[in-house]
């Protein structure tokens, strides 16, 4: 498989705090990564310096280009508290955006951007809610709705930031299965994720950092009980075997 990222001796800092210092590693096409990691480790941070939305020292390329140029193959959808759900903005119009980075500024959107936007919103269960207001959604059908924006977009590199934080059961489902078949179709798809119980049962690979790299590979490889001790500093407690494992974090 080919790299379709690669990022080299990532390092951002804020004023005298380094929040991640001097991260490289390589991901293939076609899989689903979980970066995980304790509170403060620099996750949010990482996806943002990959994506060029945080000043950093080092090097990023995605599909062998600066990201400048590659634009329109990434989608980038936020942690929810960085929204603002009193917007008054339709539902059909949020998944619209992830359109816009294919229509000229001297057009509007015909009816192939309506179908792509009409089937990301089946995709994620929410075609009735077309024509409601972001902010009279439950948490989980926000997150669905801009799961949506990502799929109408049509990118290559999908970074999700805690996408299942505050959000129901079916909703979490949804969105994984969805996450899985993007994956499926060779796409590559980055999830900030705090939940170590499901990361075996999600993801593909696991990036752990604690502000450094501490580890990147295969599950099975990297969630390992004295890896994840490594990563949290001490501040989780492993019960059990690796086949059995429970883990309760901070």
């Amino acid at each position: 498989m080919d790299n379709v990222l690669k990022v080299e001796s990532l390092s951002v800092y804020y004023e005298n705090n380094q929040a991640i210092k001097n991260i490289s590693f390589c991901a293939e096409e076609g899989k689903l990564i979980g970066i995980v990691g304790p509170n403060g480790a620099g996750k949010s941070t990482l996806i943002k310096a990959i994506l060029g939305l945080e000043k950093a020292q080092g090097n990023v390329t995605i599909l062998g280009k600066k990201v400048t140029n590659v634009r329109k193959q990434i989608s980038y959808v936020p942690q929810r508290n960085q929204i603002d759900w009193d917007f008054p903005v339709l539902v059909e119009d949020v998944v619209m955006m992830g359109r816009f980075t294919h229509i000229p500024w001297y057009k509007k959107a015909d009816k192939k951007d309506r179908e792509i936007v009409a089937e990301s919103l089946d995709k994620v269960g929410m075609v009735e809610f077309a024509k409601r207001q972001i902010g009279e959604l439950s948490g989980g059908q926000q997150q669905r709705v801009f799961i949506a924006r990502a799929l109408a977009q049509h990118a290559d590199l999908f970074f999700l930031d805690e996408p299942f934080v505050g959000i129901d059961i079916t909703s979490e489902e949804i969105i994984i299965n969805l996450l899985r078949e993007i994956r499926n179709m060779g796409k590559t798809v980055f999830v900030v994720h705090h939940d170590l119980s499901k990361v075996e049962q999600y993801f593909d690979e696991l990036l752990l950092i604690n502000k450094e790299l501490i580890e990147y590979g295969k599950v099975n490889e990297v969630y390992q009980p004295d890896i994840l001790q490594k990563t949290y500093k001490g501040r989780i407690t492993l019960f059990g075997s690796n086949e059995n494992m429970m883990v309760v974090s901070e």
